[in-house]
């Protein structure tokens, strides 16, 4: 299928999957008229996720690399935060704040494939407004998908992964499409690490299945391999697909859905492996090299050279990703979805190319891995607003929550964010990022790193891990902004106190 026809047939697939329940996970809710309440139209809600997004990456927030000239555009008619947070340094913990307006010592997702305690399948954003809004979601991040699972009688839409691929080898959620988490990770035990399937007789069934897309690697490479020298974007196993194919498709979405809705779409670039279209690669060979790093804990061994060469990459993909949000973006604004919609752009957690680490599954929590992108667009508004104060994810439910005129409920952790209700920055308030995907689900929080930070000074405080027990680093952000320089021995009245702080917040978060 050419390209132009398949972007034609995506469009299709948008009408047909708001028609035919056979496309939800979790069943059809009746769809909606536009929603009144006191006299007052409801905007929609536009969340768009890039997973693995460093703030520290993007010009406009002070990036050496012109890597986003489209979001840059954006910009200008948004509000854009600074010093906005992650609650976590992978996919579960930083997805899962973001939905839940709770840290992850509250929900509890705090591993690799973790789902979050029960009691938040009802405590989310999607669920806060399924009486009023037509609820949409998509990923192309498994592990996101198992939270949907989770939150699935709140959807009146979840797409499932495969329907916007381009190839994908899993096949149980085909056959248990109600049951995604079960049959995912199911999949995941009985083909181990490898692609193929086990010759049992009963396995073979899978088999049957698998054969619904027969393309194979050389299949794609064959056909997308002028285009895409590294090859296709791809995550889990076998899956492969076009970030084009999901703009297009929330391109064609945004015009359909019953109004107001929350479209919440969480698209897996710039998360490595990094492969962007042909026209990005070697985009950046200008000889730039960020200062060194110190190396002070959990380093991989990574060498400068190596770090260096995968920050370029990563940087090529950034601007592939820019130039498809672009396409979006240009979409919204011309068709005047940005007079009636409130569009978030932002991401789980960022990546890190430093003190000998690369990626994010590390135990260390450094700004570039939890300082991500915040930018919002109010509708009809086109004015840049640029907001310095530490926020965290978990302040984007409860600000929505006031902004559609509903309760915020005393569970959530966050605060409404400077500039959508809260008029006054508090300097005291302190910012929250958890790793504990060495810690048991239930229980004390007694092997993790934490991060708290303040208005000018970052603690990071690594607890349970052997030798490097009971340690913790001091950052003053706002003249060491790059985290060079730990004041834990020159500053121990600061650190001692913010230690003390953070102990007190811990021992309220035993479970």
């Amino acid at each position: 299928m050419d390209q132009l026809s398949r972007r034609d047939f995506l469009k299709l697939l948008a009408i047909a999957m708001l028609l035919n329940s056979h496309h939800r996970i979790g069943g059809l809710n009746p769809q909606r008229n536009e929603q009144d309440t006191a006299g007052k139209k409801l905007p929609n809600i536009l969340i768009l996720v890039f997973d693995t997004l460093s703030a520290k990456h993007i010009p406009f927030l002070g990036y050496n690399r012109e890597t986003t000239p489209n979001l840059a555009s954006f910009a200008d008619r948004a509000t854009v935060f600074h010093r906005h947070y992650a609650g976590g340094n992978f996919t579960v913990p930083g997805t899962a704040s973001l939905l839940t307006g709770v840290y992850p010592w509250s929900h509890r997702g705090l591993h690799i494939y973790g789902t979050l305690k029960p009691e938040y399948a009802d405590r989310n954003i999607f669920a806060a407004f399924a009486d009023d809004y037509f609820i949409s979601a998509y990923t192309h991040n498994a592990l996101v998908m198992n939270l949907f699972n989770q939150f699935q009688k709140h959807l009146d839409q979840i797409i499932p992964m495969r329907d916007l691929a381009i190839r994908s080898k899993a096949v149980t959620d085909r056959l248990f499409p109600k049951d995604y988490a079960t049959s995912f990770w199911a999949e995941r035990v009985i083909r181990g690490s490898g692609l193929d399937m086990p010759s049992s007789l009963f396995l073979s069934l899978l088999k049957v299945a698998e054969d619904f897309n027969p393309d194979t690697p050389q299949d794609l490479a064959r056909t997308y391999g002028d285009q895409y020298p590294h090859g296709l974007p791809t995550h889990t196993v076998g899956f492969y697909f076009l970030l084009e194919d999901a703009i297009d498709w929330i391109k064609a979405q945004v015009a359909i859905m019953p109004q107001p809705f929350l479209g919440y779409y969480h698209l897996l670039p710039p998360h490595e492996p990094y492969r962007p279209r042909k026209e990005f690669i070697n985009l950046f060979m200008d000889g730039w090299k960020p200062e060194k790093k110190p190396a002070l804990r959990f380093s991989q061994g990574k060498s400068e050279g190596e770090l260096i060469a995968r920050r370029r990459n990563y940087d090529e993909y950034l601007a592939y990703v820019d130039a498809e949000f672009g396409r979006l973006y240009q979409h919204l604004e011309r068709t005047g979805v940005l007079e009636t919609t409130y569009v978030i752009v932002t991401s789980d957690h960022g990546q890190l190319f430093e003190r000998g680490i690369h990626g994010h599954l590390t135990s260390t929590l450094y700004d570039p891995i939890t300082n991500i992108p915040l930018l919002i667009s109010r509708p009809g508004v086109k004015a840049r607003q640029d907001i310095y104060s530490p926020t965290s994810c978990v302040d984007l439910l409860p600000t929505f929550l006031y902004l559609a005129g509903k309760t915020i409920p005393d569970w959530c952790e966050g605060q409404l964010l400077p500039a959508f209700g809260n008029m006054h920055s508090d300097p005291d308030r302190r910012i929250y990022v958890v790793e504990a995907k060495s810690n048991p689900k239930i229980g004390p929080l007694e092997k993790c790193t934490l991060a708290m930070i303040g208005e000018r000074y970052k603690l990071i405080s690594y607890l349970g891990y052997g030798s490097y027990r009971d340690v913790f680093e001091l950052y003053d952000l706002v003249n060491d902004p790059d985290e060079m320089h730990d004041l834990s021995q020159t500053e121990p009245r600061i650190a001692e106190d913010m230690l003390d702080e953070l102990a007190v917040v811990l021992s309220e978060k035993k479970n």
